[in-house]
């Protein structure tokens, strides 16, 4: 609402975020305080109401000046220490300091204990000679409802008080300090708002008591004539009056009781932390950030409910049209959040996780790419290892005793019988980029069907069970095939390694040649002009390390031992605090090469968490991984935040970059923070924690398998060896009409039906058969046919068609599916 004295000029320039570097991330313990709040450069960033995906406010700093001669902001001008107040706590300690020695400023950061409160307890220290002349301020740049525009502010005052107030929509916030304000001002960001005045001649000489539909910000100049000690408090609601309500009450509680309650919650998660006895005491520091980290990515509101990352990468560059951040839900890193959680001894947490997924699971079994916590989707795109992750997590809490009264079983069903129906190629792999086949997906899909089949086998559905387990050793059986060049060209002397993806093109319901060494594949953030379509046995990425991960490959196999040279030869970056590696090669996501942000396009840098995965393979192998422990603890900055990236390129001081040090990406992220968690597990446990054991009992051997092929309308498989097993495998009963021989002779054969909703029939193909198999639908519930052929032709083989599981070869003669 216009006061008497609105600001003009709006709306303001356009608003931006801030930089996705964190220092800190932090919340209250208890679920009544629904405030989560960030740190970058010794300031207040991104604070976050009423859930954990609906960032309200921008930054939050302290201006200071003589009012003649200098004028100062906390983010860049002043030298900052940062601590944690306890090693159990996510509340912070800052130091921010004029490097001239003319004052500092002492802030205690917390979440209310209880109440919707964001409290800065603050301590102005001023220098004997710079007494009386030094003036204090506090700048609040709201963006309310995740956004910078259509911002309303206000001066108000109530109970002999000034104070500082903004909305937009049903959200609110209130900002009082217990000294109160001299004075206060609101107006358009760039035009005439706090910053801008006091920039312009050290002085505050516009004092406006409005600023309605813009880019706003919030300026009152803190009241020292009672001392140098106070509590900022800024308070959210769903009115005016509750904002206001929540602020006052919460200043009206002594600060050090708000503190003792704070941390006294905070100290509830010790028996999360039960791995300390038993890692290296160097280990620990990281360890119980990471856990504290954890936990404080879950909402509030919606239990179970866990985001990527509290960040907006390169928000700095970023305006209202980038809603999402980080801070959202993909169900790949909520299940390796909370399965960390696991490792470290937690099951409440990964159970109100999986609860959580299964009321997000869509009708037919799938997940969004990503979604806001009440399951609306953001980008609709499909993972089918997103789809996997949800199953194992099931079967892990399943076998831990850990699923109390909630049954998984119909989601488990869903689950599975998405991913039989739509794979075996994924719309989009784990970098969300490009479809196809993957190393990285089909290992998920494999543990995540053999996991389903436990379950279905354990609800009595034996023949079902059977089923799922032999699709998934047809995805098994073909990973090799579907995944690796024999034509490799990136090291001299291996030709043969996996790849990245290999592109599932669709030719009239066919995946083609499925052939690694006759794709093309095109990369997504290739900067204009630049090349975006590479052979697909010339990308490579570390997604193969997922097949030993889970169980479905050995440490030891000649193939992954050779693709490893081939990933460090092509992507390893060796820093002064360890090995990093970057994605793929031609990577275009990550912080331009003039030290720009990423923005449609840029350049690819080592993720940290590719040095954690590394480092699980390594253990996998039996090798000592304490390098790679102590490189992911170099990494970590701030409090301990593990960064999406970091820089590999020469130091850029003004750009805020230095080798090895972080970039403008994402910090902290979790997946990379489960993943060193669960690395801290499987060390103590001297197995990799991640490891299903049905899926290694059934591929890590040398028992042979007979040879499956699947055909079915998104993949309308072309040829089989002789001796195989043809599956025709659909979503809805049919009849097949087919024949061996051409039509002389023809049988009938009602589909068998499973409880994942898939219908299918199984033709064997002797070994001495050549002639091709046709066959054609009679569509049982509409009593109709097709009214179209088809035909799978047999190519010659052994008499015995197997595949010996512990290894990646086909026998001889084999055709495949192409």
């Amino acid at each position: 609402m216009s006061g008497k004295n609105p600001a003009p000029g709006g709306p303001g320039i356009e608003p931006r975020w801030t930089r996705g570097a964190k220092d800190a991330v932090g919340t209250a313990y208890a679920v009544s305080s629904r405030i989560w709040y960030t740190l970058a450069n010794g300031t207040l960033t991104e604070v976050y109401y009423p859930t954990i995906d609906t960032p309200q406010v921008r930054d939050v700093q302290y201006l200071v000046t003589d009012g003649a001669s200098f004028f100062h902001d906390e983010r860049r001008h002043m030298r900052t220490e940062l601590d944690c107040l306890d090693p159990a706590a996510l509340g912070f300690k800052l130091i921010n300091s004029d490097p001239e020695g003319r004052y500092s400023i002492e802030k205690v950061v917390i979440g209310d204990p209880h109440l919707n409160c964001l409290l800065v307890h603050t301590k102005f220290n001023v220098a004997p000679e710079w007494q009386g002349r030094l003036h204090l301020y506090v700048l609040c740049a709201p963006h309310m409802q995740i956004g910078g525009w259509h911002n309303n502010g206000q001066v108000g005052e109530g109970r002999g008080r000034i104070y500082l107030a903004a909305n937009r929509g049903d959200a609110f916030l209130l900002l009082d300090a217990t000294a109160g304000f001299l004075r206060a001002s609101c107006g358009y960001v760039g035009v005439n708002d706090g910053w801008t005045d006091l920039s312009r001649n050290f002085r505050m000489t516009w004092q406006y008591d409005s600023a309605v539909d813009g880019n706003i910000a919030l300026i009152g100049e803190i009241d020292l004539s009672h001392g140098n000690e106070f509590t900022l408090g800024l308070a959210f609601g769903h009115t005016a009056h509750n904002a206001a309500t929540t602020a006052i009450q919460s200043l009206s509680i002594p600060f050090d009781q708000s503190l003792k309650s704070f941390l006294d919650q905070w100290h509830r998660t010790g028996k999360r932390l039960m791995l300390l006895d038993e890692i290296h005491e160097h280990d620990s520091y990281l360890f119980r950030r990471s856990i504290n980290l954890l936990l404080a990515h879950e909402d509030k509101v919606y239990p179970g409910a866990m985001i990527a990352s509290l960040s907006i990468p390169w928000g700095e560059d970023k305006s209202d049209d980038d809603l999402g951040g980080y801070h959202l839900v993909w169900t790949r890193d909520l299940v390796n959040s909370v399965t960390a959680l696991l490792a470290a001894g937690d099951q409440a947490t990964p159970l109100r996780a999986l609860i959580y997924l299964a009321i997000s699971q869509r009708e037919d079994g799938g997940f969004y790419q990503n979604f806001w916590i009440d399951g609306r989707p953001y980008w609709t795109g499909v993972q089918l290892d997103e789809v996997s992750f949800p199953i194992i997590l099931a079967w892990r809490l399943w076998k831990a005793g850990a699923l109390d009264n909630f049954d998984p079983y119909i989601t488990v069903l869903r689950a599975c019988g998405y991913l039989i129906r739509e794979g075996p190629a994924t719309p989009e792999e784990r970098w969300e980029e490009a479809g196809g086949f993957s190393p990285s997906t089909l290992a998920s899909n494999i543990a995540g069907l053999i996991c389903a089949a436990e379950f279905i086998d354990a609800h009595g559905e034996h023949a079902c069970a059977e089923f799922v387990r032999s699709y998934a050793d047809f995805l098994e059986s073909h990973v090799e095939r579907w995944t690796v060049t024999n034509r490799g060209t990136l090291v001299p002397g291996i030709t043969r390694h996996y790849i990245r993806i290999t592109p599932a093109v669709s030719d009239e319901g066919s995946y083609g040649d499925e052939d690694p060494d006759n794709s093309v594949l095109v990369l997504a953030n290739q900067k204009p002009g630049d090349p975006a379509s590479y052979p697909a046995n010339q990308i490579v990425d570390a997604g193969f390390l997922e097949l030993v991960r889970f169980g479905v490959r050995r440490a030891d196999d000649p193939l992954i031992v050779d693709s490893l040279k081939v990933i460090d030869a092509v992507l390893k970056v060796d820093t002064p605090k360890g090995p990093c590696w970057k994605r793929y090669n031609h990577d275009g996501y990550g912080q331009r090469d003039d030290g720009g942000s990423y923005e449609g396009w840029g350049g690819g840098r080592p993720w940290p968490l590719l040095t954690g995965e590394r480092a699980m393979y390594e253990l996998a192998a039996g090798r000592d991984i304490d390098s790679y422990l102590l490189a992911l603890e170099a990494f970590s900055i701030g409090i301990g935040l593990l960064p999406e990236q970091i820089w590999d390129g020469p130091d850029m001081p003004d750009k805020l970059l230095e080798f090895a040090g972080p970039t403008g990406a994402a910090i902290p992220l979790m997946w990379a923070h489960s993943e060193y968690v669960k690395l801290l597990r499987s060390t103590v446990d001297k197995r990799v924690f991640d490891l299903v054991d049905p899926v290694a009992e059934r591929y890590r051997n040398d028992k042979p398998r007979r040879v499956i092929e699947v055909w079915k309308t998104n993949r309308q498989v072309r040829q089989i060896p002789a001796g195989g097993l043809l599956r025709i495998q659909l979503h809805t009963p049919f009849l097949l009409h087919w024949s061996k021989d051409g039509w002389k002779t023809v049988q009938d054969t009602n589909s068998v039906a499973t409880v994942v909703g898939l219908y299918y029939v199984d033709i064997e193909a002797s070994s001495t058969q050549t002639a091709p198999l046709v066959f054609t639908f009679h569509w049982t519930e509409e009593n109709r046919w097709q009214g179209e052929n088809y035909q799978v032709n047999i190519a010659a083989a052994n008499p015995t068609v197997m595949r010996k599981a512990a290894t990646s070869e086909w026998p001889s003669g084999h055709g495949g599916s192409g």
